[in-house]
């Protein structure tokens, strides 16, 4: 057996696998079927690089919704401030955004990468690209199509999730696990987009404008933030902190709606008072941006919800817009996917309970969180949990 350790994906939970093993004096290879490394990681920078966010550990683990509790251990081992370090030490300092959320001063990932790749090279890592890992040999080496095979002391699969697949993201891998026995999660899209009947003339005049500062509810739950029209329904961080409960709630029911508060910083009744007011003359659009302050986008959305003639209740229209979703967009428009391997087919060291010696971290496991820094966070987390995992290993893992 070879005492290298192999990492299987080049992107955040593999290279920072990749990352503590070498810093530990470990042998380690990254295998990577793209033929450059972190080009997901590269894409999420061109929104500034939400690397993580600053709010305390525990709403922070809620974000995570049922698999919070599996992943608390890793995000209490390598935290929120750890890698706001980690992103120092690479002479990328950050600051922390009106919304709590945390990016590094360059707002840019490809310096990052470029001091990351440069310091495990220094570390010893080596990086074989354009290698698609195939499964296990007969005789239980990894094994690639380029016909290479290799027998590691330790494997550690980083493999990313179902969306992206041109970024190396594609799933291609989960057919392999199934052969092996371990349980999966069909993959669902998340962080995407949902549909919604818009007008033809509501479609046509405010398809790509946001609609900022609202609050959205489903059910019990409610989420501020920002949303976005889209030609084919509406999307945006509000919506997709609430797409797990929305994403169920159309699978059972064909539809589902949400209410928009338009203006979440006002109650029914100050915004009543604001609205009491004359208006004789006035189309109700002027009569609505001047009393409220509603934008065109706003007052069409209302009429989008109840037709031409709004309820007589204005305040409580504005504070409740309903919005009927009908559908969802798939996995190639999700920014991130649901689904994977179960957690419960690993061990509390997020090892393969079906392969000895095999194991999981990043987005290929069955966890979903909303944009806002928790995608990122989970991945480093899970890479650091997976090769400290190996180091606690008897002789070191091997």
């Amino acid at each position: 057996m070879d005492e290298t350790i192999a990492v299987v994906g080049g992107g955040p939970a593999g290279l920072m696998a990749a990352e503590v093993l070498s810093a530990a004096g470990r042998t380690v290879t990254v295998y990577e079927r793209m033929p450059s490394l972190g080009r997901k990681f590269l894409m999420a920078g061109r929104g500034g690089l939400n690397l993580t966010h600053s709010e305390d550990l525990r709403p922070f683990l809620g974000r995570y919704g049922a698999a919070g509790k599996a992943l608390k251990p890793p995000l209490e081992a390598f935290t929120p401030a750890d890698l706001i370090a980690w992103a120092q030490g690479l002479g990328q300092p950050t600051f922390v955004g009106s919304s709590g959320r945390v990016f590094p001063k360059s707002l840019k990932a490809s310096p990052l990468l470029r001091a990351w790749l440069a310091r495990l090279d220094a570390q010893g890592v080596t990086f074989r690209t354009r290698m698609t890992w195939t499964g296990w040999s007969d005789d239980g080496a990894l094994a690639f199509a380029n016909g290479e095979t290799t027998r590691p002391s330790a494997t550690i699969l980083a493999l990313g999730g179902a969306s992206w697949g041109k970024l190396g993201s594609d799933g291609a891998w989960a057919p392999i696990l199934a052969d092996q026995d371990v349980a999966l999660a069909a993959f669902e899209p998340a962080n995407g987009g949902f549909t919604v009947d818009w007008s033809p003339v509501f479609r046509e005049r405010f398809a790509g404008q946001p609609l900022k500062a609202i609050a959205v509810t489903h059910g019990r739950r409610t989420v501020r933030g920002e949303a976005v029209v889209a030609d084919y329904g509406i999307e945006g961080g509000a919506i997709y902190a609430l797409s797990s409960d929305l994403r169920g709630a159309i699978a059972a029911e064909g539809s589902t709606t949400v209410e928009i508060d338009l203006r979440p910083d006002l109650s029914v009744a100050q915004l009543a008072a604001r609205l009491d007011r004359p208006h004789a003359g006035q189309s109700m659009a002027t009569y609505l941006r001047k009393a409220a302050n509603l934008s065109p986008l706003e007052i069409n959305l209302l009429r989008e919800a109840h037709g031409v003639g709004l309820p007589a209740d204005l305040a409580a229209t504005i504070k409740r817009a309903p919005l009927k979703l009908t559908g969802l967009q798939g996995l190639a428009r999700a920014i991130s996917t649901a689904g994977g391997v179960k957690l419960d087919a690993v061990d509390d060291h997020l090892m393969l309970k079906a392969r000895a010696n095999v194991y999981v971290a990043g987005e290929m496991m069955d966890w979903e969180a909303p944009t806002g820094g928790y995608l990122l966070q989970a991945c480093f987390a899970t890479g650091v949990a997976a090769a400290r995992a190996i180091l606690a290993r008897p002789s070191g893992g091997e």
